[in-house]
């Protein structure tokens, strides 16, 4: 057996025996495109074309959940308050949320998934990865499977996807945003540092407004500034995730698709584009997440006994509040008292907040039983 060799004839270093393995990968993300919008678009066709928003109510209350393409192009985005896209868009039809709907379509599309490879690891109900590194036929072309799989999804959905092809997660999720709506990009080995390079700091994974508000701060702006920086002095700036910015600033991504992973919370989070200062806005912008999290938890069969709420306030400070019930949680109209209650626990009637999360945990299995006396209490 020949040993591999660096560019120069010596031995490789970690960094790129990590990239020669990893470029031997072919990594899918594939994402609906503006899901819950095009689910009511399809099954209404007197919407398509108009602004549509999932969410909120005409009357001003509540939070967009999702935004079609009509609709976005007037600035309408999710997690924005109902009363601003009217003001955005006083046109926009506003739809009440059909997650059982959403859930169903989800289930038939991540089907066709597994029909291409085991290797299928959910994101959301609109989007997962792919591993079809071993996926035979398709001449070993990840492309041809891409364009199979958004070919079927078109056709026994009759909706659109976008998908991103690479050599590993971060970039195939990047690819996937590259050409939307119903687009198909490509970053090959060859390509990724140079894309990666270009890249704003706050695209990249595990990047939040924080953390990108301090790399600024350093001087570090795209993927190429990162690259400037040495792990040692990642790690005195930016502690334990310092080997992943390491690696991302040049194009390698280690992680892989897990499709089977035990789940011991289920979130969903958003930071807002101007703070919110309102109590009521920041209740009505929970709405869509305690709903995202009930979805969530029932695509898996489970239910929560305990519910914690994540609050980041305008100087960054954050802090989380946590209750567990004597009943299980399972809808989102189960949450939002205690995330009300939750909330009194907070400063928010004093500071403003550019953050609010919801996270179910204590997991366990759906019990219909309790489900039953829920209903009826």
């Amino acid at each position: 057996m020949v040993a591999a060799t660096g560019p120069d004839g010596r031995p490789p270093t970690r960094v790129e025996s990590a990239r020669m393995t990893a470029e031997h990968r072919k990594i899918l993300h594939v994402d609906m495109d503006a899901f819950y919008a095009s689910v009511e678009q399809r099954d209404d066709t007197s919407l398509r074309g108009r602004a549509v928003v999932v969410g909120g109510s005409p009357d001003g209350r509540g939070v967009v959940a999702a935004a079609s393409y009509e609709a976005r192009r007037y600035g309408i985005h999710s997690a924005m308050p109902a009363a601003r896209a009217i003001r955005l868009c006083p046109d926009a039809v506003f739809i009440r949320p059909r997650f059982d709907v959403y859930r169903a379509i989800s289930r038939q599309i991540r089907a066709i998934f597994f029909d291409y490879t085991a290797l299928v690891e959910p994101l959301s109900l609109d989007e997962a990865y792919l591993d079809v590194t071993d996926t035979p036929g398709f001449e070993g072309s990840a492309t041809r499977v891409a364009h199979t799989i958004r070919a079927r999804v078109r056709e026994e959905t009759g909706l659109t996807c976008s998908a991103g092809v690479s050599y590993n997660k971060f970039l195939a999720k990047q690819a996937s945003d590259l050409d939307k709506p119903d687009g198909l990009t490509v970053i090959t080995p060859d390509q990724g540092a140079a894309f990666v390079a270009d890249l704003p700091v706050g695209r990249f994974h595990g990047v939040g407004r924080a953390t990108e508000a301090r790399m600024h701060g350093l001087g570090i702006h795209t993927g190429a500034d990162l690259r400037q920086w040495d792990l040692v002095a990642l790690q005195q700036a930016f502690g334990k995730r310092a080997p992943f910015y390491y690696g991302i600033a040049r194009g390698i991504d280690e992680r892989p698709v897990q499709p089977v992973r035990e789940r011991k919370s289920v979130g969903s989070e958003t930071t807002f584009r101007r703070d919110l200062a309102a109590r009521a806005d920041m209740l009505a912008a929970l709405e869509p997440l305690a709903a995202k999290v009930a979805a969530s938890l029932a695509e898996k069969g489970l239910q929560a006994r305990t519910l914690t709420l994540k609050v980041k306030y305008a100087d960054f400070e954050q802090i989380t509040r946590r209750r567990t019930g004597r009943l299980p949680m399972r809808e989102a109209a189960d949450m939002l008292p205690v995330l009300d209650v939750l909330l009194e626990e907070t400063d928010v009637d004093r500071r403003a907040v550019r953050l609010l999360g919801v996270t179910a945990s204590g997991l366990e299995a759906r019990d219909l039983e309790a489900g039953r006396q829920m209903a009826l209490l």
